[in-house]
């Protein structure tokens, strides 16, 4: 668990901050001003800082520039109240992390101070697991770690979901939208974001906010289901079972779509944890059948009751007598499991009647609809 300091005079915003970022996994300790703080950090151990500029005795500023010319390298995140030109660019000279102003967001401040504790633990880990006290070697984070982490800050803070209808063909009818991960910022395409979370270590961050904004938009969904994305790890996660979750609130109209399942063999007891999600009302979906090995060893761990056919097989099935034998016999399989079959990657009217043709019903692609801000109706 990430160690970080927390430096803040106001004791009311002092225990708010506490709660938040508890609440998001760390290990928290407090300081009342920046001497206090400054005596904690030189015993090391810390990942990062948070601190308040304007305080008595010792302001955040100087207790940054305090830090550096005491070779201390710790990530600091700077909050005010007040902010100036003058101060931020004395935070950048100093080296802070970030620097977020009040009041802060709270998804802002808690994604910003676990993202500067990844990168401090990283570089904790590089030299040794030692402390960051004098003499102990740099902890500054490379230039490509800070860029990469702003980011995908920035990235988060501008995330949006777009909606792609899914659609009974068979009754002309809508089924449900499949929830696709957006940003504005730096990293705007679904595995650019991925990817960086991944590599930061803040999967659960992006897959948290991922979830918060489906269920913000639940309420204004039309009839049917809706499919959200879930990383594999995110079954590790304690908020996927909390009842007072957002998505937890609407789950029966949730399908949780599970993505990278090559990193099933790393969730510790998945079959209680799927058990779990269906008792909150939580239908169970994997996609990308046909791929591979994977697709088919997730049956036996997740046993779904959504399996989407993979793109590689939709994607010419018109004119190909393999893929149509293979389509035909998930089809038959899934009939006598019970278990609904979704045809995605429909571009072509040709694939929708031949996939129709051979027992498909529920359909996915560009030729029903792109994803979009809101939930626009299919072209059925």
């Amino acid at each position: 668990m990430s160690q970080v300091l927390l430096v803040e005079d106001d004791p009311i915003v002092r225990t708010a901050y506490m709660k938040v970022l508890r609440t998001s996994g760390l290990d928290l300790q407090t300081a009342a001003d920046g001497l206090e703080a400054l005596e904690k950090v030189r015993g090391g151990g810390f990942d990062a800082v948070v601190s308040d500029i304007n305080m008595p005795r010792l302001s955040g500023i100087e207790f940054l520039r305090a830090l550096r010319e005491l070779s201390l390298e710790v990530p600091v995140v700077l909050v005010t109240g007040g902010p100036a030109l003058e101060t931020a660019v004395r935070a950048v000279e100093y080296g802070a992390y970030r620097y977020l102003t009040k009041p802060v967001d709270i998804e802002a401040l808690a994604s910003t101070v676990r993202g500067a504790a990844e990168v401090g633990q990283k570089a904790r880990e590089r030299r040794g697991g030692g402390g960051p006290g004098p003499g102990a070697g740099p902890l500054t984070p490379s230039a490509e770690e800070i860029a990469l982490a702003e980011g995908f800050d920035d990235s988060l803070a501008q995330l949006w979901m777009g909606f792609q209808p899914i659609v009974d063909y068979g009754r002309r009818a809508l089924y449900g939208y499949e929830a696709l991960v957006r940003s504005d910022g730096p990293f705007a395409r679904p595995n650019e974001i991925i990817r960086a979370a991944e590599r930061l270590g803040r999967l659960t961050d992006l897959g948290r906010a991922i979830r918060r904004r489906v269920a913000h938009h639940a309420a204004a969904a039309p009839f049917g289901l809706l499919f959200v994305n879930l990383h594999a790890r995110d079954l590790d996660d304690p908020e996927l079972t909390d009842p007072e979750a957002p998505l937890s609130r609407v789950a029966r109209q949730v399908v949780l779509e599970i993505t990278e399942r090559t990193a099933l063999e790393e969730v510790s007891d998945i079959r209680s944890r799927v058990e779990r999600l269906r008792e909150m009302g939580f239908k169970l979906a994997v996609d990308d059948l046909g791929a591979g090995y994977a697709g088919l060893a997730s049956f036996a761990s997740i046993e779904p009751d959504v399996v989407k056919l993979d793109m590689s097989l939709v994607r010419g099935v018109d004119v190909s007598p393999l893929k149509q034998s293979v389509v035909r016999s998930v089809v038959g399989l899934s009939e006598e499991v019970g278990i609904e079959v979704i045809s995605e990657g429909i571009e072509l009217p040709s694939e929708r009647d031949t996939l129709a043709l051979l027992g498909c019903r529920l359909f996915q692609g560009y030729l029903f609809g792109k994803p979009e801000r809101g939930f626009v109706p299919p072209r059925l």
